[in-house]
């Protein structure tokens, strides 16, 4: 066997084991970095940033590590960011909403609190 064939033979089979490895990957995830994209921007609108910072960023984090994966070609890798980051984002989003609820509760809670002593005031210098 002389060299080139050796060199030809070698080289078809490091290529034929890199087609393998790249569609081991499976599609480009497109729709999933589109969701998550939408999501963590949903989140950002919200009230996310104020009562739940951490999980906003790591939303952020992880979908930038997404679309490092999918530039690199590494779409497996960047689907499970993408889905990661969507959850994180949920969540933040969920707590955002959370916390801008138990406000508002506190706020009604603290004006009934403060009608009731009106109320009361009122009741003790009435005449009878």
């Amino acid at each position: 066997m002389s060299l080139r064939t050796f060199i030809l033979g070698a080289t078809g089979a490091l290529s034929g084991i890199a087609a393998c490895g790249c569609a081991s990957q499976g599609p480009k995830p497109t729709d999933e970095l589109t969701k998550a994209h939408s999501v963590v921007e949903q989140a950002d609108k919200g009230n996310a940033q104020r009562y739940a910072a951490a999980d906003l960023q790591r939303a952020h984090d992880e979908l930038s590590n997404a679309e490092r994966a999918a530039a690199e070609k590494k779409y497996d890798d960047a689907r499970n960011f993408a889905q990661r980051a969507e959850v994180d984002a949920d969540l933040a989003n969920a707590r955002g909403n959370s916390g801008e609820a138990q406000k508002a509760a506190q706020e009604v809670s603290q004006g009934t609190s403060t009608l009731k002593q009106e109320a009361q005031r009122g009741d003790n210098g009435a005449p009878r």
